[in-house]
Formats: structure tokens, C-alpha cells, sequence
């Protein structure tokens, strides 16, 4: 499983389960992709 995190998109390379179980993950975290990718580039 990679996550590529880029000033304007977030990538997710995995198989179908571990993508759905990573966007679990953050989900409970960040509201949005923005705040993912703001709180990622600190």
C-alpha cells in the first residue's frame, strides 16, 4: 500500500480492501482531502 500526497491530490496505490480500509482510517481523522493534504505537507 503507497499514499502519494501532493500539493493538490492525494494518490492511493493498493489493492481495493487496503484503499477502503486507509480511507477508513483517515476519514475519522479529516473531514475533507484539503485538511489531509494541508495537515500532511506541516
Amino acid at each position: 500500500m503507497k499514499v502519494y500526497i501532493l500539493p493538490n491530490r492525494v494518490t492511493l496505490v493498493g489493492k481495493a480492501w487496503q484503499i477502503r480500509h486507509k480511507l477508513k482510517q483517515y476519514s475519522k481523522e479529516y473531514t475533507t482531502v484539503q485538511e489531509w493534504i494541508t495537515a500532511t505537507k506541516k
